[in-house]
């Protein structure tokens, strides 16, 4: 239970409150609280790097396991939307894959009037986060609390040949899709380390547990509404459990609201900051007027492409029933084998058309055959390529489903509302299965299991990827960050809540546009610049990195 009063209460320790608590608690003059729903996550499952597909799949202590509204596009499915639950996060549960998307994705925001926010100015965030293996340079930094490594599998034969595949479909091959050119195909980094899975609360909580009497955390800890008074936030109510008393902690200086892009826009529903009309017809009285909240949702669909393979070299055989047991096991004893690796090690980043100035598609490239978010079960070796649409022109919301703070929100992604959307996806398929022909992978190719041969026609495709299109999760924006003219900014450059003193936003629901790769790393470097300001910091100096695209 926390008592007295706090100078910051950060609502949520994920990729960025566990940042952010660590940041603002290096003063020892601050008191801060932490709040987090969930548990402590110091389970097997997600300190191993495999325990990424049980922990994706099902609902559970570590996964909140939410559904959508029916999705219009989508065959009115309703879709699985797993996100973290405890310390860390969805870094906590997350495929941990390490990449910070293209430059051009943050000059695009300071084109949009969010001064700060270039690509210049991010990178030196992005380097005083990370603990890279090869040390540092000028896209990478070294000492950080996030670590960052390749792949200890990486040398497999499908991972080097679905590289080699690539190159000879015409595709760059790259270095690093965090360094000087994003384009191609190439091996990604991870945030793990020695074999287990580096989160954001194991990269910034645990080295400072118990450490910092300033440093409260609370898990277990619902928050149902932020409270405002006089146009101030002025502290938090939560309880710690369905039917337990509520309790009230103030907040000296801000309230810190890091729930991510599902119920930080939830939170501030609850508190009475969103649309007027629509809060007030869930039952919850208007505080702020803000119509943003919860709009400007996007996120990264995704399809899954599964071939056989001919030799016994994928995952399947060391995972197949009860083995999955003996890869726990020899992992809790010992630190070794399988558990070691995320199955993810090699990838793309492609364009749909060559005129384009960036990738708008990226390929994840697994050594199993996966399905459905490993819901389904593979019976054969073989291997999957993730086709994913990273810039796209649907828009969806977050909104109240109830006034009950233990209710989910209600999602609706609106994936495939856009006739470009359904382009992209369709080209993605296509340069897929290309590369799947090239003559590197003959020695493992067999059959195209999902979604076969058959589905060919642009139309097929398009009802193929209704049928069976999925989130690979990265939602954003839905407290999109704009100018105070922009009337469906929630917060300014600063991630303060427009029209309120003492609020901020800082995750991933901030970003205004969905950046080109996953989010984790992009929303740790948010809130790390951010707890700078908090702080009264100057800004780090901006880099003069240069990217290929730019030379």
């Amino acid at each position: 239970m926390a008592e007295g009063a706090f100078d910051f209460i950060v609502i949520g320790a994920g990729s960025a409150g566990s940042v952010l608590a660590a940041r603002l608690s290096e003063d020892p003059q601050v008191r801060v609280l932490l709040l987090e729903a969930g548990g402590a996550n110091t389970s097997v499952l997600v300190r191993m790097p495999a325990g990424v597909g049980t922990l994706i799949k099902q609902k559970s202590k570590h996964n909140w396991g939410f559904w959508s509204e029916p999705e219009p596009h989508m065959d009115n499915r309703r879709m699985w939307h797993p996100r973290g639950k405890g310390l860390g996060g969805s870094s906590a549960i997350n495929g941990m894959v390490y990449i910070r998307g293209h430059a051009r994705d943050y000059d695009q925001w300071r084109q949009m009037g969010l001064e700060g926010w270039s690509w210049a100015d991010v990178l030196p965030y992005f380097r005083k986060a990370e603990d890279n293996c090869d040390g540092a340079d000028a896209f990478h930094g070294a000492g950080g609390p996030l670590k960052v490594s390749w792949g200890e599998n990486s040398d497999h034969p499908l991972y080097r040949g679905i590289i080699e595949a690539g190159r000879q479909a015409g595709h760059k091959v790259t270095p690093d899709f965090n360094g000087a050119d994003q384009e191609g195909f190439g091996r990604y980094q991870l945030t793990i380390h020695d074999g287990q899975r580096w989160s954001a609360a194991r990269g910034y909580l645990a080295p400072i547990a118990g450490t910092r009497s300033n440093l409260s955390v609370v898990t277990g800890a619902r928050v149902h509404r932020i409270v405002v008074e006089n146009g101030r936030a002025v502290g938090v109510e939560y309880s710690l459990g369905q039917g337990k008393p509520v309790q009230s902690v103030l907040a000296g200086r801000e309230v810190l609201l890091c729930a991510g892009a599902f119920q930080s826009p939830q939170i501030l529903q609850l508190s009475g900051i969103g649309d007027p009309e629509a809060l007030k017809a869930k039952g919850v009285a208007p505080v702020h007027a803000l119509k943003g909240v919860g709009a400007n949702l996007q996120d990264h669909l995704d399809v899954t492409l599964n071939w056989a393979c001919t030799q016994p070299i994928s995952l399947y055989n060391e995972i197949k029933g009860l083995r999955q047991l003996k890869v726990g096991l020899q992992y809790l004893l010992s630190g070794k084998g399988t558990g070691r690796q995320n199955g993810l090690e090699a990838g793309a980043f492609l364009k749909s058309r060559p005129d384009l100035d960036r990738p708008d598609l990226q390929i994840h490239f697994v050594i199993a055959i996966m399905q459905e978010h490993a819901k389904v079960q593979a019976k054969r070796d073989g291997f999957t390529i993730h086709v994913c649409q990273l810039r796209p022109e649907s828009r969806g919301q977050v909104s109240l489903s109830s006034a009950d703070p233990y209710a989910d929100p209600a999602i609706l992604a609106n994936f495939l509302a856009a006739e470009e959307d359904r382009r992209v996806v369709c080209e993605g398929i296509r340069i897929a299965r290309d590369v799947a022909g090239q003559q590197a992978l003959t020695p493992y190719r067999g059959e195209e299991i999902w979604p076969g041969a058959h589905v060919q026609s642009d139309a097929d495709i398009d009802a193929w990827v209704r049928a069976k299109g999925e989130t690979i999760y990265h939602p954003v924006g839905t407290a999109k960050m704009g100018t105070r003219e922009d009337p469906m900014a929630v917060v300014d450059k600063d991630c303060k809540v427009i029209g309120l003193d003492g609020l901020r936003v800082i995750d991933a629901s901030v970003m205004p546009t969905l950046i080109g790769g996953n989010t984790n790393a992009p929303t740790i470097m948010i809130a790390e610049k951010i707890a700078d300001v908090i702080r009264g910091r100057p800004p780090l100096a901006p880099a003069e990195t240069k990217v290929a695209e730019f030379v």
